[in-house]
């Protein structure tokens, strides 16, 4: 059980980090959602960072879910 502890700080510190080091539009008008930007196809770096993004959830919710039944 101590090691799904372990992999539960890892995967949620990735997780935090990816979802931190995503680029959204800056200033206040794009934190209240009055961005004027319209559809948006990511590509490179910035779609790598959104699939990372989507497995270290799959993988946090899976090791929390465990975490529930082993205890």
């Amino acid at each position: 059980m101590y090691w799904l502890n372990i992999l539960l700080i890892i995967f949620g510190t990735g997780l935090t980090v990816a979802i931190l080091i995503q680029s959204r539009s800056a200033g206040m008008s794009g934190a209240f959602g009055g961005g004027a930007e319209g559809f948006h196809i990511r590509r490179g770096s910035e779609k790598t960072i959104f699939r990372l993004t989507i497995v270290l959830a799959g993988l946090f919710l899976i090791t929390a879910a465990a975490h529930l039944f082993v205890q």
